[in-house]
């Protein structure tokens, strides 16, 4: 199927390295919010254009699938409701090498990388990142928009609130729970809940800075 890649930095470059590995899709272009990059060839595939352009270009290239790889997680979904209110469908990239359990739930716009692992009754939503050789153990809830660095090992039954960010090697023991927009220090040993919008760092993870979460 051919496809739009939403994010022509190094985000793009690993999304595009996992969909040519899958042979399942054709990218036929990026879309990029930077506007000196259009006209430029990123490994063979140019820039189009920018998002803003989506409907134009999806049209002129009867192209109607589309992933956003961007790293940024509230831009990234942000980037995602785009793509859908201009009519395009939202697809997955998983690298020929993750293994994903066939009981694991897999939202949209899901990248999954080199050598990372799902496993059972894990559930994946909408937007998120598995990097590469991150480990999701059996029951885990991972939510919307979050981003799982690359090395990152949860036990079973971890939850991961929306929009947070675990940094690269940070391991959580199990049943522990992330909250929103929390994030975890690369390296980070997570022996106790992290409050939504805080940010733990050290071994153990110890918080360094919490922010009140909006109204509404």
């Amino acid at each position: 199927m051919d496809t739009f890649i939403i994010g022509a930095g190094g985000h793009g470059r690993v999304v595009l390295d996992i969909l040519r590995g899958g042979r399942a899709h054709r990218v036929v272009g990026f879309l990029d919010a930077n506007v000196t990059l259009a006209g430029c060839e990123i490994a063979g595939v140019p820039v189009l254009g920018s998002i803003n352009h989506l409907q134009k270009l999806a049209s002129q290239h009867r192209v109607r699938h589309a992933i956003v790889a961007i790293g940024d997680n509230r831009v990234r979904r942000g980037y995602a409701k785009l793509v859908e209110d201009a009519g395009l469908e939202l697809i997955n990239a998983i690298h020929p090498s993750a293994t994903v359990s066939p009981s694991a739930s897999i939202g949209r716009n899901v990248v999954i990388a080199a050598g990372a692992c799902v496993c059972t009754e894990a559930s994946v939503g909408d937007c998120a990142i598995i990097n590469t050789h991150a480990v999701v153990d059996h029951e885990c809830e991972i939510g919307e928009g979050v981003h799982l660095c690359p090395g990152v090992v949860l036990a079973g039954r971890v939850r991961i609130g929306d929009g947070a960010f675990v940094g690269m090697g940070a391991k959580v023991i199990q049943c522990r729970t992330i909250g929103e927009e929390a994030t975890v220090g690369a390296g980070a040993v997570v022996l106790n809940d992290v409050p939504p919008c805080a940010t733990v760092v050290g071994v153990p993870a110890r918080i360094i800075k919490s922010v009140a979460r909006a109204a509404g």
